[in-house]
């Protein structure tokens, strides 16, 4: 059968304490609604309908260009008002899929599972074996074991409150028939609001088979209310993420001290130390080895680079055999061919180093494209903004470049040039020459050197 998606993301979050709709609450980098819409892409659709209300315009508009429906539920009176306002858009034919804006870290797998399990004449909840229960619905059975209601926490008499089996509201029901459901929902309860969670009875009613899909752990039907909460599913994500990535052959030094905030992609024997956030797209060769406090961002680091720590690497491209820091920020567009080491305080921005060059200390190179084997002195700055304008400057193959050297662009220095320390190049630099620019050195005699008055 076909599929519509209805992901409900209108809940305030008061707990939160923020100006923050709940659902743009970031895990790992990314707003909670945001790690849902990945799950619910893997099930190709046909529609993916966003349920907003809380935060107004922020929502869809922290998701520019996104392929969903968004849907305002401008009054919130529970979860089964949410879902009807999607219904309008829904064909009979399709199945429906519950999803929460909050509830991030559902799996791909679980979630084909729940939908397999739905049908004509079948719907699917997901349940979780909770050791404490407190504040979720209960699933109750009958004595052949079927699936007959759920119950909420509030409505919960004793008996059904020691029930541990719970209900995450993640549900999948054939579209004609919820549509009647919803429509006879009352609000006779506790909390006054429809509960979507009471159609489960309906269709006990009606007839049809409730398959119960557990899911594999607790972790992954997590919702979030407060911080705290937040922070205990950041710590369940990072040690998720930590534990594949070891599992496809790296050493990471403590797991609960790694962060990865989006796809990575690793060589054999790859070996990550404390503190180190990976953000985006990062791609790791073989043998690479990542020091203490490295943060790399939309990165590639070839095979057999050693980053040192304490680096910031942003949409650069690092090529094989680098030695990288200690201290070292590579700025975005920023390439390094095979065999450059950068060094402690050294900045490379929009810059092309070519393979076997070194700038060991103290440097910015920006704009500038760097030869083969180059040495660049410890405090140089290539000069490559004039106030209005950015300029390049060019190194030939094999320069060697004195410290203390300003390169003011737009600048050539040849092949096999030499600047002296201390240089100020305004103007091309001719292949294998010494250049120098320097003031005569004096010494006043008569200067003496103030004090202050005691």
């Amino acid at each position: 059968m076909p599929l519509s998606v209805v992901i409900l993301a209108a809940g305030q979050g008061k707990r939160m304490k923020s100006d923050l709709p709940k659902v743009l609450q970031p895990l790992a980098g990314k707003p909670l609604l945001g790690h849902v819409l990945d799950a619910a892409r893997g099930l190709q659709a046909t529609a993916t309908y966003v349920i907003y209300g809380h935060g107004g315009e922020q929502v869809p508009a922290a998701f520019p260009g996104s392929d969903v429906q968004w849907v305002l539920q401008a009054e919130q009176h529970g979860t089964g008002h949410a879902v009807v306002q999607a219904m309008p858009k829904i064909p009979d034919d399709h199945l429906v899929l519950v999803l929460y804006g909050d509830v991030p870290l559902v799996q791909l797998e679980t979630l084909a599972r729940l939908v397999a399990e739905a049908g004509d004449d079948a719907i699917s909840l997901l349940s979780v074996m909770l050791p404490d229960p407190t504040g979720y619905g209960r699933i109750v059975r009958d004595g052949a074991g079927n699936v007959v209601r759920i119950v909420e926490h509030k409505d919960a008499n004793a008996k059904e409150r020691a029930i541990h089996e719970s209900n995450t509201g993640l549900m999948c029901v054939p579209a004609g028939r919820l549509r009647g459901w919803l429509a006879a929902l009352r609000n006779d309860n506790a909390q006054g609001e429809y509960y979507l969670t009471d159609v489960i009875v309906a269709a006990v009613r009606a007839g049809l088979k409730v398959n119960a899909v557990v899911a594999p752990t607790a972790t992954e039907v997590m919702g979030v209310n407060d911080k705290p909460q937040l922070a205990d599913l950041e710590a369940a994500y990072r040690r998720q993420r930590a534990t594949e990535l070891m599992l496809a052959g790296a050493t990471i030094v403590d797991p609960a001290r790694f962060d990865a905030r989006g796809p990575v992609t690793i060589g054999r024997d790859v070996y990550i130390d404390v503190n180190v956030v990976l953000e985006g797209s990062v791609r790791l060769g073989n043998r690479v080895r990542i020091g203490p406090n490295v943060v790399i961002r939309d990165s590639e680091i070839g095979d057999d680079t050693v980053v040192f720590p304490n680096c910031v690497i942003d949409r650069a491209s690092i090529g094989a055999s680098c030695n990288i820091g200690p201290f070292a920020r590579f700025r975005p567009s920023s390439q390094l061919a095979a065999g450059v080491h950068i060094g402690n305080f050294v900045e490379v921005k929009n810059s092309v180093i070519g393979a076997g060059s070194k700038a060991n200390h103290l440097t910015y190179l920006g704009d500038t494209t760097v030869g083969e084997k180059v040495n660049v002195g410890a405090g140089t700055v290539t000069c490559n903004y004039d106030g209005a304008n950015k300029w390049r400057t060019e190194i030939g193959d094999r320069a060697f470049i004195g410290s203390g050297a300003m390169l003011v662009a737009p600048v050539r220095i040849g092949a096999g040039s030499t600047i002296g320390a201390g240089s100020t190049i305004t103007k091309d630099t001719p292949d294998d020459k010494l250049t120098l620019e320097r003031s005569k050195q004096v010494t006043i005699e008569s200067w003496q050197r103030p004090e202050k008055k005691r």
